[in-house]
């Protein structure tokens, strides 16, 4: 029978506990190191998911950027377009307008008939009705200040007056303007 020894020495107690406690503690020290390192890898992976996360916000709100200009140029094209698809239609009745007014003067300087001249006179009330109907303006320069903006000189003459120098004496074409926007400039004899 062999004889269990039993520490009855408090300091062999404390010498062996000691002992393995050391023995113990590289284990204790490489755990620490070899859980760092997943933590740095994990740290280095969290940071670059948020650069990708901040580059892929930033792509995302430049492209919404930028499809909202698109939708508004696109827009505001519609809108000029639908504004000015009669222009070439209406530039192109602005010579039959011309013709009527001057047929108009013609038959009121002759002895035509009163059925010629209200049926002349209507044609030209419902085409001049129609054409502001669409936008149509007539610019008013007869007697103010020559502007370049709407009125282009074909003769200068004497004023008769010193105070007209400088305005429109007689209109030989008349301007016309469309939503705003010139499409004739008027024809204008300036006095001098």
């Amino acid at each position: 029978m062999k004889h269990n020894k039993k520490h009855n020495n408090p300091e062999e107690q404390v010498k062996e506990t000691a002992e393995q406690q050391q023995a113990q503690q590289p284990e204790a020290e490489q755990q620490p190191a070899a859980e760092q390192a997943p933590a740095d890898e994990t740290a280095e992976a969290l940071e670059q998911a948020q650069k990708q996360a901040a580059e892929a916000q930033d792509k995302y709100l430049r492209l919404a950027a930028e499809f909202d200009n698109f939708r508004r140029r696109t827009a505001k094209e519609k809108l000029d377009l639908v504004k000015s698809a009669g222009e070439d239609i209406l530039k192109g009745m602005l010579p039959v307008l011309d013709d009527c007014e001057r047929a108009i003067k013609q038959l009121e300087q002759t002895e035509a008939s009163t059925f010629e001249k209200e049926g002349t006179g209507l044609i030209y009330s419902k085409l001049l009705s129609y054409m502001k109907n669409c936008g149509l303006e007539e610019i008013e320069v007869e007697g103010k200040e020559f502007d370049t903006d709407f009125a282009e000189a074909v003769a200068q003459i004497p004023a008769p007056d010193p105070s007209q120098k400088g305005k429109v004496l007689e209109v030989v074409q008349k301007g016309y303007t469309l939503g705003g926007k010139v499409i004739r400039f008027a024809r204008v004899v300036v006095g001098l």
